[in-house]
This record gives C-alpha cells, sequence and structure tokens, in this order.
C-alpha cells in the first residue's frame, strides 16, 4: 500500500492510496471463509456452503467492503498523523463504480483535501486593542428611568397616534396570494421618517409605506409578515397598514410606589437612591453587553494578525457537496462569515495546544449550574431551587445524547482561551457614548 499527497497549490491536494492485491485479499479470505460458516442457502447445510459458491454469490460486494475498510482506516489515520490542518473533508474523485472487479488487481483511488498551511501568532504585550466602556450619562439614565417608566405605567387606547405608541393591525401587499397578516408595529423601533407616517393616524386608516424603511432593524418586518429574506429582498413597490388599534402607555409617576415595584419593597426610599441604584443596575448591564463586544473585537484582531489562508474554493465546493440545503446564494452571503469561525477555530486550537489547556469534568459542571442560575434567577426563582442544582446540572448535561455536554465543556475551554489572551495582550479602557458604542 503507498499513500501520497499531491499538492495542487498552497491550500489544495491529492491524497493518492494505491492498494495492491496483497493488501485486501487477506482480508477478503477471511470474511469469505466467515460468510461461509454463518450463511443460509437453500441446499446447503448451515456452516457448509462452499466458499467458491459464497465467493461467486458475494464476492464482489466483499471485496468492495474490505476496500472501503482499508481506504478509511488508512486515509483516517493519514490525516491524523499529519502535520497538515486539514479543513472540511476529503471528497473522493472517482467512485467504486469505475472499478473493473473482474481484471483489476491493483487500485488507484484519489481525495482532493484542503489545508491551512501552519502560522505564527505571538500573544504579547505588543498586540493592542481598546475596551470600549460605556459612559452612564444624563441620556443613558433618562432613557433607563423612562424606560422603567413605561414598564410600571397604565395602559391607555388614545383616539390618534402618538410618536412612542404601538399600533395593530394589518399589512396588505401587492403580491399575488399573500394572506394579510396581524402585526403590532411599536414606534419606537421606526425609522425617523417613518415614524412620521404613523404619527397623527386613527382607528381604519391607512399607511402607505416602504417595507425596507419601516424598521431600524430592517430584517424585522419580514419575519411578523412570514416572508422569506430573499422575498423581501426582492420585494419591489410599498405595503400598506391598516391600523385597528392604538396602545398607549401613561408612564408611571416617579414616586414611592414605583421605587417599590422596581426594587422591592423599601429598598429604595429616595429619588437620589433611586438614581444610584438604576446607575448599578445599567452599569451591571452594560458589563455583558460590552464585554461581548470586547471578545468578538479581540477574535478580530487575532484572525487578521494570524493572517491565514484557506482553501476557499475547495470548502465552498465540500459545502455545496455535503449540504444540499445550501445554495449557491447562501453561500456567498454567509462564507465569510463561516471562515471567519474556521479561522478563530484554528486559533482557538493552537493556543490550547501550546498552552496545553485541560477541561475537568468539574469545570463542565460548574459552568452548566452557572447557566441554569442565569435562567432560574431571571424567573426568581433562584433561592428556593439552589439545593437541587447538582440534579438539574446532571440531567441538562446528559440531555440531547451528549451534545449539551460537549457545548458546555467548549464554552469552558472557550473562557480559558480568551482569558488567556485579555492577560497577555495590551488592553486600552476607552469611555464611549452609548450612541457612539452602539455604531461601532
Amino acid at each position: 500500500m503507498e499513500i501520497t499527497l499531491d499538492k495542487i497549490n498552497s491550500t489544495e491536494a491529492l491524497i493518492k492510496i494505491n492498494l495492491k492485491e496483497d493488501d485486501y485479499q487477506p482480508g477478503v479470505t477471511e470474511k469469505i471463509k466467515d460468510y461461509s460458516k454463518k450463511a443460509n442457502i437453500k441446499g446447503f447445510r448451515p456452516g457448509k456452503v462452499p466458499v467458491g459458491m459464497i465467493k461467486k454469490l458475494y464476492g464482489d460486494s466483499i471485496l468492495l467492503e474490505e476496500l472501503n475498510k482499508l481506504l478509511s482506516d488508512k486515509l483516517n489515520g493519514y490525516l491524523r498523523e499529519s502535520d497538515l490542518l486539514f479543513l472540511g473533508e476529503p471528497m473522493p474523485q472517482d467512485g467504486f463504480d469505475s472499478l473493473n472487479l473482474d481484471t483489476q488487481k491493483d487500485f488507484e483511488f484519489s481525495y482532493k483535501v484542503g489545508f491551512a498551511e501552519e502560522f505564527d501568532l505571538a500573544i504579547d504585550k505588543k498586540l493592542k486593542i481598546d475596551k470600549n466602556q460605556i459612559k452612564i450619562d444624563e441620556k443613558v439614565m433618562n432613557e433607563t428611568i423612562e424606560n422603567i417608566q413605561r414598564q410600571f405605567g397604565e395602559m391607555t387606547t388614545p383616539e390618534v397616534s402618538e410618536v412612542k405608541d404601538t399600533l395593530y393591525g394589518n399589512i396588505k401587499t401587492q403580491t399575488e396570494g399573500f394572506e394579510e397578516k396581524e402585526i403590532s408595529i411599536d414606534m419606537t423601533e421606526l425609522q425617523k421618517a417613518a415614524v412620521k407616517k404613523f404619527t397623527g393616524v386613527k382607528v381604519d386608516d391607512e399607511v402607505e409605506f416602504d417595507p425596507k424603511k419601516l424598521y431600524e432593524d430592517s430584517h424585522k418586518l419580514h419575519h411578523q409578515i412570514d416572508m422569506s429574506h430573499d422575498d423581501f429582498e426582492s420585494y419591489k413597490g410599498k405595503m400598506t397598514f391598516v391600523v385597528k388599534g392604538i396602545n398607549r402607555t401613561v408612564p408611571a409617576e416617579i414616586n414611592q410606589e414605583l421605587f417599590d415595584k422596581t426594587f422591592g419593597p423599601e429598598t429604595v426610599k429616595s429619588r437620589e437612591e433611586f438614581d444610584e441604584k438604576v446607575k448599578e443596575s445599567v452599569s451591571k448591564n452594560f458589563e455583558n453587553e460590552e464585554e461581548q463586544f470586547f471578545e468578538f473585537k479581540l477574535k478580530e484582531l487575532l484572525i487578521e494578525k494570524a493572517d491565514i489562508t484557506l482553501p476557499d474554493e475547495f470548502l465552498k465546493e465540500w459545502l455545496m457537496a455535503t449540504n444540499k440545503e445550501i445554495t449557491p446564494d447562501i453561500l456567498t452571503k454567509e462564507y465569510e462569515a463561516y471562515s471567519k469561525e474556521l479561522k478563530w477555530s484554528l486559533i482557538r486550537n493552537k493556543i490550547i495546544k501550546e498552552q496545553e489547556f485541560k477541561v475537568e469534568n468539574d469545570e463542565v459542571v460548574e459552568e452548566a449550574k452557572a447557566l441554569i442560575r442565569q435562567q432560574f434567577g431571571q424567573a426568581g426563582m433562584m433561592g428556593q431551587l439552589e439545593d437541587q442544582m447538582d440534579m438539574f446540572a446532571q440531567n441538562y448535561l446528559q440531555a440531547e445524547n451528549g451534545d449539551n455536554y460537549m457545548k458546555v465543556y467548549n464554552q469552558v475551554q472557550n473562557k480559558k482561551v480568551l482569558d488567556y489572551v485579555k492577560e497577555n495582550v495590551s488592553v486600552k479602557e476607552k469611555k464611549v457614548s452609548i450612541d457612539d458604542f452602539r455604531k461601532l
């Protein structure tokens, strides 16, 4: 048996496996003998079927089975032992259908593979990155307190809409066969021009609008009306909203009742204490958002510095061949994000190997507990369930055929890698306004 790798270019190659009769025949002979002992063929006693009969009836299928086993074992072994960073899966260049089993004794099989070359990446203080922190300024405080007032405010149904109302009604389109959909429109989520269109309307009024210029988040509407992304992007013309109802929240007054509803009875007893508590809560809430964005920018920096070249054409071909749901259009739109995630995976694995990071079972269990506490804590149930946390964690980790365990395992592993990077690069904290942070 001979295995060779012929490079096509810097990221693609052909792996060729040559099998001679001496490689596969012992396995074929053993399998034929085993079949003859177990086969149940009319006219022969069990275990007494002649080897020649088995070979005549099943010889080709046994040969193909043995060839396939040998190829799989040798190919996987070669991939594991190679110094190259293989990506995707090997793609066979010729199938078994082209073989002539009656005359061929030696066989050659070719597999196209893609790989990334080894890369250098120094994680040290020469790598510099800003960590943006949101300033808790007057605008943030005013927005937050206003939201609290609306949350505990009184719902009314006015006759004429104003800029912060919520409208209910039906969407009509010019598309033939489109069924009217009933949706709600929160005017605080609209683009500025759209707010003007929907201000001052009454029940039964019809508002014509450009669907792509309705929400600040352009994806929101097509989800509301069950229209696919592609159909929404290709949609031409206007849509019409028929107003069926108007809801308005009259903000709650800032008084002791609001203090108690927000933070619990008698926790806060003055406006000054209320403002301070709001500021503390906002800071804590922003921490997660700031950290997530910082980690995103950190990954982007490492991907840029690593300068990894991927076998893009091979990966696109492999993705199309192995996933029927991926169309050329989807591939064009999603490949950049896929390639970035793949590069990050290579960087992460390199750091794990170099730093010899290991994840212990106890760490996985503790991470699962933290996730569960987060979920139950949001529902205000954590205190009464803490003594059952070990059971909840084990049940969660054993669910989904072990997929949950691997998911949490990878989260712990990612944290170790990111914590290591954060400790070893130069981080400069930078205060920004909420508006500037949102732009970032």
